[in-house]
């Protein structure tokens, strides 16, 4: 009988992973990490992207700033590549001096999107999601003195197409996905382009420790924070939400939202693959024990996996599994902990 899955693991046993691990000295992970960062790089599209965005900085404006209680939040436009602007917030905690690390905070399908992860609720339904699932993650980070940014994702929330604003249908990412393909871009690759701009922008700034940038996210935001990491080494802490399991057991048998996949991905590695380009930076999976979408057996087995990377390479303290008690949520517990940790503030 034809299944989903004797066609998943047919492919799967019949298609070698070029960059599969198998470094044995850290020379070795160096060039492994050099030769597959650049053929991730080309599978998500960025270089497509690269050919046609100027050289210069990005420019961004500003378009409003509000003082609360303990933080300014500012509301920003950045222009990524031509055409498209990317919405941020930036969350500054107030009376602080110096250059201040940085939180990346990509948002994932979930309602409310970037405003959410600032606390901006503008539904019952987004309320109980911010007081009770965490989606407040920026908020979060802006009150433990450090800088927040809180950015759109394309497809998603209030940047998906204007008609499907209109309708209010749930997402853009198929069709934006669909297209992306025809030019040899991805939209997975869009959002980690508009990740890349964003610290560009960011580490210009004198209020920014460029040393000490981190990204996170739950769900779509983790699969966002993973893949920038793993192509941008000024990320200096990753710490996906939900998202770290093996690509098989979750997107390959699992249904999932079309900006999940890119073309031969699996041909060049498995996640723990992907992960290994962020090593020996801080890595943080944060799982939650009954996700039904990224089974927790494998994000466990795929954790041992990239495990054995950072060990080979003396930083087996800085690579960590965060699983907790729960389903498909955001969970700080054990984040801002490590956050403090690894950056002693």
């Amino acid at each position: 009988m034809f299944t989903l899955e004797a066609y998943v693991r047919g492919l799967e046993g019949d298609t070698p992973r070029r960059y599969g691990f198998s470094a044995g000295s850290t020379r070795e992970v160096v060039d492994w990490q050099y030769a597959f960062r650049h053929a991730l790089r080309r599978a998500l599209g960025l270089e497509a992207i690269r050919q046609r965005v100027p050289t210069a900085p990005p420019s961004a404006q500003r378009l409003s700033m509000e003082q609360l209680e303990d933080h300014v939040r500012e509301d920003w436009l950045l222009e990524t590549e031509p055409g498209v602007s990317l919405p941020f917030y930036l969350l500054r905690p107030l009376g602080t001096d110096g250059p201040l690390p940085v939180v990346i905070t990509p948002h994932g399908h979930e309602p409310g999107g970037r405003q959410a992860a600032v606390g901006i609720a503008q539904s019952e339904e987004i309320q109980r999601a911010v007081d009770e699932l965490e989606q407040d993650v920026a908020r979060q980070v802006v009150r433990r003195g450090y800088l927040a940014i809180a950015p759109g994702m394309r497809g998603l929330w209030d940047m998906r197409l204007p008609d499907d604003l209109r309708q209010g249908t749930f997402s853009s990412c198929a069709r934006l996905q669909y297209r992306a393909l025809l030019f040899g871009r991805t939209l997975l690759g869009e959002r980690v382009w508009d990740m890349i701009r964003l610290i560009d922008w960011a580490i210009s700034r004198q209020d920014v420790d460029a040393r000490r940038i981190a990204i996170t996210g739950n769900s779509g935001g983790g699969t966002v924070s993973l893949f920038t990491a793993a192509v941008d080494e000024r990320v200096g802490v990753c710490v996906p939400s939900c998202y770290f399991c093996t690509f098989i057991d979750s997107i390959g048998l699992i249904e999932h939202c079309a900006c999940n996949y890119v073309p031969g991905l699996l041909g060049l590695g498995e996640m723990a693959d992907v992960a290994g380009l962020v090593a020996p930076r801080p890595f943080m999976a944060v799982c939650g024990e009954a996700d039904p979408i990224f089974p927790i057996e494998a994000s466990r087995r795929a954790f041992g996996q990239l495990r054995e990377i950072y060990e080979l390479l003396g930083a087996g303290d800085l690579c960590r599994l965060s699983a907790q008690p729960g389903g498909h949520r955001y969970y700080g517990r054990d984040v801002w902990p490590f956050l403090r940790e690894v950056w002693g503030v």
